[in-house]
């Protein structure tokens, strides 16, 4: 593996997964990673990818750098060719291979805007990234994806032992526009697995057929859940109409009601979740929230693990 940044980085996906459940297995601290530096840059916020990435750096002996660009850094010009005659006063060229100068390892964390549907599928930061860094780069989480999430999300999966679960990916309210990038990425991811997946999201809400062709698509949520071991519950806008947020007329907030539809199904969320929005709190408070939570730290450790030793 040279980088991380979708599920094609990835040789052997299985065996990934069961790499992940290794880890959490042994919770075994290494110096594998001694003397050796992750830097972590974030165009956005983040909780768990932050402090997941951080101690699972940690629990292979590495150190870690952090650089938050809104707070921390100058204004970043992305343009090639640009004449920097205006508020920005460092290209993204130079930025990258200073940062990789000073790390083994790069993450790098940026979303979609959400404007210009081209420009956020042609992953710009994250390539940029790739293109001018002189170590291995992981994606925290771009435009489009969420590579980190998706396999800590699989281990969930993995771990419950039930042959071929049936799986439902469901749309959910949320009061902002979100991007595509957990919901594209959890697909990319599962069909590398032993499961039955099916899409539920209102009319409207389709994502790009990149990411769900084969895919099982219902616009009835309660359809949807029958019969379901997991429920993944995310809020995406639009692809096609992109980023817009079309009304919808039925409730799609996930319930103890709904959930009772299906094979004494878990739910699970990426977090952070809007409580009694997304889902009530009955329906979080009994789901595998926290476990997937906590096993981003042990996807993040197998994913560095794996790229020091190709070092």
């Amino acid at each position: 593996m040279n980088n991380f940044t979708s599920v094609s980085d990835v040789d052997n996906i299985p065996g990934l997964i069961q790499q992940v459940l290794e880890i959490k297995k042994t919770s075994a601290s290494t110096s594998f990673g001694k003397s050796k530096t992750l830097g972590l840059v974030f165009f956005n916020p983040s909780l768990r990818t932050r402090l997941s990435t951080e101690k699972a750096a940690k629990n292979l002996g590495m150190d870690v750098i952090v650089m938050n660009i809104d707070a921390d850094a100058w204004n970043i010009e992305f343009a090639d060719g640009a004449v920097m005659d205006g508020n920005t006063q460092e290209h993204i060229t130079d930025a990258v291979r200073v940062i990789s100068g000073y790390c083994d390892l790069l993450g790098v964390r940026t979303f979609a805007g959400l404007e210009d549907q081209q420009e956020d599928y042609q992953e710009q930061v994250l390539n940029k990234f790739v293109s001018h860094s002189s170590v291995p780069v992981i994606s925290l989480e771009s435009a489009t994806r969420h590579p980190l999430q998706s396999l800590a999300d699989m281990a969930t999966i993995a771990e419950s032992s039930i042959k071929t679960p049936k799986v439902v990916l469901s749309w959910a309210p949320h009061p902002k526009k979100l991007p595509q990038a957990v919901a594209n990425s959890f697909l990319e991811w599962i069909v590398h697995i032993d499961a039955e997946i099916t899409l539920a999201h209102p009319e409207g809400y389709e994502l790009s057929p990149i990411f769900t062709k084969g895919v099982t698509i219902n616009h009835n949520q309660e359809k949807a859940f029958v019969g379901a071991d997991f429920v993944y519950a995310k809020n995406w806008s639009s692809f096609t109409h992109y980023g817009q947020t079309p009304p919808v007329q039925d409730n799609w907030t996930i319930t103890e009601e709904k959930m009772n539809h299906t094979n004494k199904g878990r739910f699970m969320h990426c977090l952070p979740i809007r409580r009694n929005v997304v889902a009530t709190d009955e329906v979080i408070d009994h789901s595998l929230v926290y476990n997937q939570a906590k096993n981003r730290e042990y996807a993040a450790q197998a994913v560095l693990q794996n790229l020091l030793e190709a070092l």
